[in-house]
């Protein structure tokens, strides 16, 4: 899947909005999105400004993000999931803001709350944790392109 430059700025920003729900950003979410970061382009240092700034960064755009198609909201969903849950708590605010990220971009809530229930349930090691769905997205599209 290709993914613009517009759809990895909405990326990147629906994620470090996630982290600012719970009202605290713990070390392990920091790391989180600095590998998302990476992934999606983005420079370590220009990230952790916007993290340093998160609380009191009145020009963030707070609308939930529309992505250009449903499988990049989709990975975005999977990997706000992981996000959320990476403290083994989902709050009401990181929930209602998956959900509403499902709905802005056309997708069933049910499908969303069915991806959560799949990641409480299975064990996850502290390495699944950082498999990131755009990861897969990008690296899928990158292994059907042919060699020139």
């Amino acid at each position: 899947m290709e993914i613009s430059v517009q759809d990895r700025g909405k990326y990147l920003r629906g994620m470090l909005l996630l982290i600012g729900k719970d009202q605290r950003i713990l070390e392990h979410e920091k790391s989180w999105f600095f590998e998302l970061s990476k992934i999606l382009g983005y420079d370590i240092e220009f990230c952790k400004c916007a993290l340093r700034e998160l609380p009191e960064n009145e020009y963030l755009e707070s609308t939930p993000p529309h992505f250009t198609n449903q499988e990049i909201a989709k990975a975005f969903i999977v990997d706000g999931i992981h996000l959320a849950y990476a403290d083994r708590e989902m709050v009401p605010n990181e929930l209602l803001w998956i959900n509403s990220v499902a709905e802005t971009n056309g997708i069933d809530i049910l499908w969303g709350m069915q991806e959560y229930e799949k990641f409480r349930h299975h064990q996850h090691s502290q390495s699944d944790v950082h498999k990131f769905a755009i990861e897969r997205a990008i690296n899928l599209t990158q292994a059907k392109e042919p060699v020139t």
